[in-house]
């Protein structure tokens, strides 16, 4: 027995790209301006993850708008919802706490090093 989608959720793909999209600007934007704040004011601002808090809802808007796009793209691809669900969530979770915890990494290291430790790990061969 085949599943036949009567109407794809085309609305929900471009709504969770949108979400994710705006979402994801909104922290580029925050994240430029936290670092730039700690830039300028080193000696003030000790602790730069008190200041990721405020990247966590940005960062949570663009996690559940990745969610709904893929989802959507799997029913769209023949998958049932419930399935399409089941795949996706999971797989959204863990991507972005690994993303997450990469950023922290990241940051803490240029707090504690400064951003040329950052720029050499790029480098690396």
């Amino acid at each position: 027995m085949y599943y036949y989608l009567s109407q794809p959720p085309y609305f929900v793909l471009f709504a969770g790209f949108f979400a994710a999209l705006t979402c994801g600007a909104a922290f580029a934007g925050t994240l430029k301006l936290i670092v730039q704040r700690w830039l300028s004011d080193r000696a003030k601002v000790n602790n730069l993850r008190m200041q990721t808090g405020r990247l966590l809802v940005p960062f949570l808007g663009m996690t559940v708008g990745v969610c709904f796009f893929l989802s959507s793209g799997l029913e769209i691809f023949g998958f049932t919802s419930w399935l399409a669900y089941v795949v996706a969530v999971p797989m959204t979770i863990l991507l972005s706490l690994l993303v997450w915890l990469q950023l922290g990494s990241m940051l803490s290291l240029i707090e504690r090093k400064g951003f040329q430790a950052a720029l050499d790990i790029d480098s690396w061969q």
